[in-house]
């Protein structure tokens, strides 16, 4: 799996963060993502793509052939 990000695309809701920790924070300044890792391990696959599907904004994309 490989995870890629759009920072501006992002409105800062955080629910990546709350969903995957390991894998989203949200910037000290402006709040938007922060991806800490983008192929992260198997055992993290639901979470990522729970975070994926709970994005308002559709910033976060998940490619799980990838990796």
């Amino acid at each position: 799996m490989k995870i890629t990000v759009d920072r501006d695309r992002c409105v800062g809701a955080g629910m990546c963060a709350m969903t995957a920790g390991e894998v989203f924070e949200q910037h000290e300044d402006d709040g938007r993502v922060v991806l800490r890792m983008t192929e992260p391990p198997a055992q993290l696959t639901d979470d990522v793509e729970e975070a994926e599907q709970l994005c308002p904004s559709r910033a976060i994309t998940v490619d799980p052939a990838a990796g």
